[in-house]
């Protein structure tokens, strides 16, 4: 019995280890972060005591909101709030140098002056929210410190600069996340949540879809498609600024936008059941069609994340090409003209839907290979006729 306890327990830590594994790979990049967001913390701290900061605590806080989950945000966080930081002192000291204060009434007036003008500039540009802060502590902090107006403006810039410089650093040298590899990853999330949706909305066709299950099948995609659009901003000012030459994953982010897209109006072709009359001639071509682009669109995210090949485009044409025959036979042969109107528009609608996605799973897969550096793409399509349908799209 004793021996059987001591093998029972003696699995446990070998468990306990494995588990630890999975779980910080599955956490990997929130504990890089966290990682990161203390080193910034204590750097700062150690550096403004050591440079004898008045305020150390200023450089700390900025520490922690310039340090970012990536490399490329916390640059863009480190301009922004040092521009906002030196014109709000700016802005802030000058008043308190040129408009005398010394009751209370009058501090008011200056207060507003200062936090007014500032705070609807920030509306305008949201780079400079930092400034109407700024401004208040330049004027309030002498009230505490004794120091002047002047001195309290060049402390908080110091201050500023020595917690946004730390925080930057820290993200860059100190387990660096680069925007570019999330967003990748996230594109490849989204291209599984679009297989999941197209599996599901073809299923549909053979017993109809109402509105709730269609929300429901389309649920979080363009959540994800939000954040894929701001990750990739934050891969833009990494290559601004040299740190990435990975290309630009705003055509992917496009293609994948219009492929959410028509599966929305794929949602409302299917919610009503393909008329029986066509279901013989058109159910296996959209069967063979939901089996090789679900298979084509986890190819393609599997390729993205190991920047591998895509996968070859020639089964996904055949397929499309044999339902697009049958659809035309369906025409041919009169079948659609004793159905309901309401119908007939969902046929057709059914067969401009199919079309649409053959030329995205065709940009797809260029997409793809660029990001493997297989090729490199010709933008002739979509940044002038693509782009443009895509901002009309994301508008609606």
């Amino acid at each position: 019995m004793i021996g059987s306890g001591g093998n029972f327990f003696s699995g446990y830590p070998a468990k306990g280890w494995r588990f630890f594994r999975v779980w910080r790979r599955r956490h990997r990049l929130q504990l890089g972060f966290a990682l990161r967001v203390t080193a910034a913390a204590m750097l700062s701290l150690a550096i403004a005591l050591y440079f004898g900061l008045r305020l150390p605590l200023w450089a700390v806080i900025t520490a922690l909101i310039v340090t970012q989950m990536s490399v490329g945000k916390s640059l863009s966080a480190t301009v922004d709030y040092m521009i906002g930081t030196v014109g709000g002192a700016l802005y802030g000291g000058l008043l308190a140098v040129l408009i005398p204060h010394s009751s209370n009434w009058a501090l008011f007036a200056l207060l507003a002056t200062a936090v007014a003008p500032l705070a609807f500039i920030a509306t305008i540009n949201p780079r400079l929210s930092a400034a109407p802060v700024t401004a208040v502590i330049v004027l309030l902090v002498p009230m505490i410190t004794h120091a002047t107006p002047l001195a309290s403006a060049i402390d908080r810039v110091f201050e500023v600069a020595v917690g946004a410089l730390t925080g930057f650093l820290v993200s860059y040298l100190l387990l660096p996340s680069r925007a570019h590899v999330q967003a990748i990853e996230l594109a490849a999330q989204t291209l599984d949540q679009l297989t999941r949706a197209l599996r599901a909305l073809l299923a549909g066709l053979s017993r109809g879809l109402d509105t709730e299950d269609l929300h429901r099948i389309q649920d979080g995609i363009g959540r994800s498609l939000v954040q894929l659009n701001t990750i990739c901003g934050e891969a833009d000012h990494e290559r601004a600024v040299g740190l990435g030459r990975e290309p630009d994953l705003r055509p992917l982010t496009r293609t994948i936008l219009r492929l959410r897209h028509d599966l929305v109006m794929l949602g409302r072709a299917t919610q009503v059941p393909l008329p029986s009359p066509l279901r013989p001639l058109l159910g296996p071509r959209l069967a063979d069609i939901e089996a090789s682009v679900a298979g084509f669109l986890s190819d393609c995210a599997r390729a993205l994340r190991g920047r591998l090949a895509p996968p070859p485009l020639d089964t996904v044409d055949h397929i499309f090409e044999s339902y697009l025959a049958s659809f035309a036979s369906v025409r041919v042969e009169g079948l659609t003209r004793d159905l309901p109107t309401d119908a007939a528009e969902r046929f057709f609608a059914l067969g401009f839907v199919m079309e649409q996605i053959r030329r995205d799973l065709a940009d797809l897969h260029r997409c793809v290979a660029e990001n493997a550096g297989i090729v490199k793409r010709d933008a002739v399509r979509d940044d002038a006729a693509g782009g443009g349908e895509a901002k009309g799209r994301q508008a609606s």
